[in-house]
């Protein structure tokens, strides 16, 4: 166990039901709380982590939403998953923007130990989080199998869903669902 990694990026409660929150994401969560219980292998989650001063940050300036501020409600992944992520003593990553650098240098290490086969990604957004920590992890090791799984993500539209698959297949990075 550990040489398949699953990344289930951003499953808060912000972005499933809260002030980001879609219909396309509220339909992916049964889906994603059976991959994490079906994979065979090291499961570690990614939570969007903001602070107070978020409408002052480049991102609040853009996306003046407040969302994923540190120990609320809306921070929090969502219960069904966080008892998963409990139970399975699942790490998880808090990152202050899109894609997370500390993870992919973590994975980085294991796979230079040969410890990593594959990595492949579920979450929100596909067309923000997702592609970002894709793309990284995908940079940081470039022979390494990197996959999304499509029936598993949810973008912000259908349409930057489609979008954002298509540049990960671009940057051979593999769409599966």
């Amino acid at each position: 166990m550990g040489k398949k990694v699953l990344v289930v990026v951003d499953m808060q409660k912000d972005f499933v039901d809260g002030s980001l929150g879609t219909e396309e994401a509220t339909k992916i969560v049964d889906a994603v709380v059976e991959k994490v219980k079906r994979f065979d292998g090291r499961v570690i989650f990614t939570r969007d982590t903001h602070g107070a001063d978020y409408m002052e940050t480049q991102e609040g300036k853009n996306l003046p939403v407040v969302h994923c501020v540190r120990d609320t409600a809306g921070w929090e992944i969502i219960t069904p998953l966080e008892e998963l992520r409990k139970e399975l003593g699942a790490d998880c990553y808090n990152k202050p923007t899109f894609g997370c650098t500390r993870l992919a240098e973590d994975l980085k290490k294991e796979y230079e130990k040969g410890g990593l086969d594959s990595v492949e990604l579920v979450g929100l957004c596909t067309d923000i989080c997702v592609v970002s920590n894709a793309l990284l992890i995908k940079a940081f090791m470039p022979e390494l199998p990197v996959s999304v799984d499509a029936a598993c993500c949810a973008g912000v539209t259908p349409e930057k869903h489609a979008a954002a698959l298509e540049t990960m297949r671009s940057c051979q990075i593999q769409v599966k669902g």
